[in-house]
This record gives structure tokens, C-alpha cells and sequence, in this order.
């Protein structure tokens, strides 16, 4: 590859914010040891986020966003890297505070980087992205019922927000698990989409949008929540005994008012999945289970591939909600 390569860059001058694919060269990344050409990237709402108007999140400009990517090594000044090593890198405030993953050619600390495993594909890597790794870790959580707290087997597991990339990802591989799925969605129409990828029943959000009793029937083991509010709040009083509610995104808002009771009556767990700082060697194991638990023939199916200059048209419908499955962003369309 030539020293010029495009990458998406956004700038905000005043009131002014521009997003833009233009040729730079090196010298116009600042950040770390580790250089690596890019194969694919992703779009996740924390990128339409960042895309919009930087979503609160990047401090400095002109910024190079994409919070996910995958790729080869190039250059390394760490002894953890060398040249040629396939590698996989989400979170750490990549595509935030550090330049990210929308660009044909990224430098990044090898503290961020994990080598990808010989039997995933760099493409596959980015079709999970931060999403289907968020997905992976929930659903560990769930298993951790009884494998590590010795808890009774999980037998029925809810996914709220169902048809984004998150629950999408996390009904294949629970049901992959051997657990009955219920999915939760206010998109009727994606019934049977769902059903495909693993679950087993299907009910409309309407059901959980509502005001939560103080506690409900046990009904669930499990529950990997990506929505909060309501729906959240209404999955709390409905978990078993002992169960485990993974939570892992915020779609449909930040708050969530519930109570005590649950906890102290049923001692079921509410644990926060942070996808963006957890351990090198938490990340190595998840990313090592991952052929083992996605049917990636089956993902294939409903993911979306995009330019960066088509990714510029195309953020702006995560933040609606109209993007089912995950869109892939090949750096070199």
C-alpha cells in the first residue's frame, strides 16, 4: 500500500461538523506503537453516535471514528507484535479519544489489540465486532449460573431488543447453548427472522413497555437486556431464583426504577456487561469460544457490507432503529 491511504475524518469548526472521506498519510495518526492495515470495521450506535456530532464522546478534532476493526500487522514497536499477525481490536476508547477503525491503515496501543484466532476469518471478527462480543459475554454470564455460582441449570433465557445486533447475536448463541430463547421485539414483521436464528418464542415489546409490578412470576433464568427502562424493569421481577440478568445496552434509554424485593427474595444478579475495558485474557478466551457458538453462514445472511463513503449515508438509520443484524464496513470498497 502507497503512503496515502482514505480514511473518514470528521472535523467541527464552531457550530460546524463535517464528516468526510479524504487521503492522508501517515504522519497523521498519533496514537501508538502497533500499525496495522485494515481489513473491515463496523457500525455500532456507539459509532452513529460519534458519527452524528461526536456524540459527546470525541474531545479532539480533526478525529478518525470506528470504535472496532480488524486487520494485519504492518509495523510494531511492541514485542507482543510483529509484522503479519492478524489481529482484532474493540473498545478501549478506540474511535473516541484514539483515532479508530474507519481508515484503510490504523496505529493503536498493543495494549488494545488481541491476536485473532486461526479459525475465525478477519471478515467474521467484524460481523461480531464489539456487538457480537457484547452478545458472547452476556451469554457467558448467563451459563456462569451454574458452571461458576453452582446455581440450578438454565433452562429459559429472555433477550429484550432482539432484532439489533446485540440480541440477534445473543439468541444464536444462547439457543446454541441449549437454552429455550424467548425474544423480545417490537418489530413483528422480524418474527420468523428470529426464529431462525434460535428462539424459540417471540413476544412484542408492548408486553414489557409498561409499569413493573413490585415482583412477578418467576419465569426466566436468564435475561440479556439491551434496551433498559421498562422493559428492563419488568424482566427484573420476572427472573427465577438465583438467575442472572446480563445488561448490555441502553436502546431504548438510561434510566431504570425498580426495587429491592427481586434481589433480596429471589438473590438474582444484575451484571453490567462493559465490552469496552474488560481484560486482555477475558477477551482472548471469548473471541477463542466464538466458532464454536455462531453459525456465521447464518449471520451472513442479514449483515449488510458498505463503503466508507456509504457509510456516511448509512449511520443515521441505527439511530432510528432501522437496521436489523450488523452492517460491515470494508475499508478497501
Amino acid at each position: 500500500m502507497s503512503e496515502q491511504f482514505k480514511a473518514l475524518i470528521l472535523n467541527q469548526k464552531g457550530e460546524e461538523f463535517t464528516r468526510e472521506v479524504k487521503s492522508i498519510d501517515k504522519s497523521f495518526l498519533k496514537h501508538g506503537d502497533v500499525t496495522i492495515k485494515v481489513d473491515y470495521s463496523d457500525l455500532n450506535f456507539k459509532d452513529g453516535m460519534i458519527l452524528k456530532n461526536g456524540g459527546r464522546l470525541v474531545k479532539e478534532f480533526p478525529h478518525i471514528p470506528g470504535i472496532d476493526f480488524s486487520g494485519t500487522v504492518l509495523e510494531s514497536q511492541s514485542s507482543k507484535f510483529n509484522s503479519g499477525d492478524e489481529v482484532i481490536l474493540t473498545g478501549f476508547r478506540v474511535g473516541e479519544i484514539f483515532y479508530g477503525g474507519y481508515s484503510q491503515i490504523a496505529k493503536v496501543n498493543s495494549d488494545f489489540l488481541v491476536k485473532k484466532p486461526k479459525d475465525l476469518t478477519s471478515k467474521q471478527a467484524m460481523i461480531l465486532g464489539t456487538a457480537g462480543f457484547t452478545s458472547l459475554m452476556a451469554a457467558f454470564a448467563i451459563k456462569a449460573r451454574e458452571e461458576i455460582l453452582l446455581g440450578e441449570k438454565v433452562k429459559n433465557v429472555l433477550v429484550t431488543g432482539a432484532t439489533g445486533g446485540v440480541g440477534s447475536t445473543a439468541v444464536m448463541i444462547l439457543n446454541k447453548m441449549g437454552y429455550d430463547v424467548t425474544a423480545v421485539s417490537g418489530k413483528d414483521s422480524k418474527a420468523n427472522y428470529l426464529k431462525s436464528l434460535g428462539a424459540k418464542n417471540v413476544i412484542n415489546r408492548a408486553e414489557f413497555d409498561k409499569d413493573p409490578k413490585l415482583i412477578d412470576k418467576g419465569l426466566w433464568d436468564g435475561v440479556v437486556d439491551t434496551v433498559g427502562g421498562k422493559i428492563l424493569a419488568n424482566a427484573i421481577v420476572q427472573t427465577n431464583p438465583t438467575g442472572i440478568i446480563a445488561v448490555c445496552g441502553n436502546a431504548n434509554t438510561n434510566e431504570l426504577n425498580t426495587n429491592v424485593i427481586p434481589f433480596m427474595l429471589r438473590g438474582i444478579k444484575l451484571w453490567g456487561m462493559d465490552s469496552a475495558n474488560c481484560s486482555i485474557r477475558r477477551r482472548e478466551f471469548i473471541w477463542g469460544e466464538a466458532s464454536k457458538l455462531i453459525d456465521f453462514d447464518l449471520l451472513e445472511k442479514s449483515i449488510q457490507i458498505v463503503s466508507l463513503e456509504d457509510l456516511i449515508e448509512t449511520y443515521p438509520k441505527i439511530l432510528k432503529g432501522e437496521i436489523s443484524g450488523r452492517v460491515l464496513v470494508d475499508v478497501n470498497k
